[in-house]
């Protein structure tokens, strides 16, 4: 395992903390990001530890930049920034893990063998993070698609579509726009086609999703 921290101090104590499981070896350690290739091609190791921030190259670039190595090893982000968008930047640039420098010796030693045994490793906070993210990003996504869809009706479409959604009736409808029955049904098919819906309960979740309620 390599370490990467611009503290030597804390290279020291986790190298320490490391060296108390039998199953874990430090091969090295540097303390800033442009070190970080020249070390792994010299001491070869299977995990790296890296720190976010450094003076010269922070971890995440450094991180990125090991993707265009071959057989290059896993690296677990180690940092004092608990925020979502370094933990997902970290995702992003391949990192295989990434803990707080306040995570206990056992759940460092813990997030070690984990990644070496082929998983991840978040501590139960990250791993909420990143599953709020998830959701957040997939609610976005599902809102532009929704929003493209709505885009391509028509005014008097777009006006039969919101009160489907709120689950008024043909008549109903009818009554609210001063249309016949037989157009508002017309009108209905034709957003049903252009939204891609089987069905009523279906224009309203794209429309729901769109923001038209």
């Amino acid at each position: 395992m390599l370490l990467v921290d611009d503290d030597p101090l804390v290279c020291g104590a986790l190298e320490t903390m490391l060296g108390s499981a039998d199953d874990l070896v430090v091969v090295g350690s540097v303390h800033d990001g442009d070190e970080v290739i020249e070390a792994i091609h010299r001491h070869r190791p299977d995990i790296v530890l890296m720190d976010v921030r450094m003076s010269r190259q922070d971890g995440i670039t450094t991180t990125a930049s090991l993707s265009s190595m071959a057989a290059a090893p896993k690296v677990i982000m180690l940092t004092t920034f608990d925020h979502d968008d370094v933990l997902m930047r970290a995702v992003h640039a391949g990192a295989s893990g990434f803990l707080l420098k306040t995570a206990s010796p056992q759940e460092i030693i813990g997030a070690v063998r984990s990644v070496a045994s082929g998983h991840g490793a978040l501590s139960a906070r990250s791993a909420g993070q990143v599953f709020r993210r998830i959701q957040s990003d997939d609610a976005a996504e599902q809102r532009r698609a929704a929003e493209a869809l709505v885009s391509t009706l028509t005014e008097r479409e777009r006006d039969v579509v919101r009160l489907v959604a709120k689950e008024m009736t043909t008549a109903q409808i009818a009554a609210e726009l001063f249309l016949g029955e037989a157009t508002v049904k017309s009108h209905l098919a034709r957003a049903q086609d252009k939204l891609g819906a089987q069905n009523r309960v279906g224009v309203g979740i794209i429309a729901d999703r769109a923001g038209l309620l």
